[in-house]
């Protein structure tokens, strides 16, 4: 059952708007060099005359361009997340269940083994994910398809990506094995998440928009195909399409997050979760406040990464980690009390 006025939604929407600015303010703020409010101020003046000929304005270009590459690919992951729990109908899953970041972890490895690093390594992760998303697609098309019950097609689709992963885990393991000191680092680096080299990702907002666009025009068919996976047909809801265009989108979402900061984990499992334990199932509302939500984690993520042993800067995934780990634990524990 759905109760969200739209006075709620948009209360809702407005505190997650503000909570995505000061997250992204806070990014801007602290560091190894930190910046005063006035600082920031006249920084942003410059930024927007295009001058970084200052301190401040340098330190912000930086900051700035790597908070809204976080927030980005936060708020894609956990969209990713939103449509993968809604496609295998389990609050557990996350954008990487499938194996479609094996598929990215393959073709990144590969690219820093052979031919170093560059803008090549996050064209071959995109490429390496939307081919083992082409692949399951193939192999589960009938399951994708709705032929079949909801409650069978599931398990399925999720079995037939549990062996696509382990098939991509063994060669990243050959990869790994195989790497000279000189370009492991970096290998393990882009495996744990990191956005230390992240460059402003014009194709990851606009994957974002369209899909966050599509996905809220069809928020009330995944409601309903949710709560009535089986009749859905009987109320006007063409289940196979539906899924299909959970499984493209979702897919098309996590190749855009993988290539751009390697296999960052939790955002995707954990925001979701937490955004459907507080509001409810409603996909009218859980799919923007979970963007903005895991958007706005992912950033303050990255600022701690970037400032706890400052100047060394730790992988952002290992701190979505140890966030992660106890609030999915907690969550767990007030589920099974509820």
């Amino acid at each position: 059952m759905f109760i969200n006025s739209p006075k709620r939604a948009a209360t809702l929407m407005l505190g997650m708007s503000v909570l995505g600015l000061v997250s992204l303010l806070f990014a801007c703020l602290i560091g190894s060099v930190s910046l005063s409010l006035s600082e920031l101020q006249q920084a942003l003046i410059d930024l927007f005359q295009g001058q970084t000929s200052t301190l401040a304005s340098s330190v912000l270009d930086l900051r700035l361009s790597r908070a809204l590459s976080g927030f980005v690919t936060g708020a894609t992951l956990a969209l990713s997340g939103v449509l993968m729990q809604a496609l295998l109908r389990n609050p557990l899953a996350d954008p990487y269940v499938l194996g479609l970041s094996g598929g990215a972890s393959v073709g990144a490895l590969a690219t820093i083994l052979f031919f170093g690093a560059g803008v090549m390594v996050d064209v071959a992760a995109f490429g390496g994910s939307i081919s083992v998303a082409a692949l399951l697609f193939m192999l589960a098309y009938r399951d994708l398809r709705g032929s079949g019950s909801s409650e069978g097609s599931a398990p399925l689709l999720l079995l037939t990506g549990v062996i696509v992963a382990a098939g991509c885990g063994a060669v990243v393991t050959l990869l790994l094995s195989i790497a000279p000191d000189s370009s492991l680092r970096g290998m393990v680096f882009w495996m744990i998440g990191d956005l230390s080299n992240t460059q402003p990702r014009y194709l990851s907002w606009i994957i974002l928009l369209i899909v966050l666009g599509v996905m809220m025009k069809n928020a009330r068919a995944i409601n309903i195909a949710a709560m009535h996976a089986d009749n859905a047909s009987t109320l006007g809801i063409n289940i196979g399409r539906l899924r299909q265009m959970l499984f493209v989108c979702a897919a098309l979402l996590t190749a855009s997050a993988v290539s751009a900061a390697g296999s960052i984990g939790f955002v995707g499992l954990i925001i979701p979760h937490a955004c459907r334990f507080a509001l409810g199932p409603d996909h009218r509302l859980l799919i923007p406040v979970a963007s903005l939500a895991g958007g706005s984690f992912l950033v303050i993520a990255d600022a701690l990464a970037r400032t706890v042993v400052a100047p060394q800067q730790l992988p952002v995934g290992v701190i979505t980690a140890i966030i992660g780990v106890p609030v999915f634990l907690m969550q767990l524990h007030q589920l099974r009390r509820n």
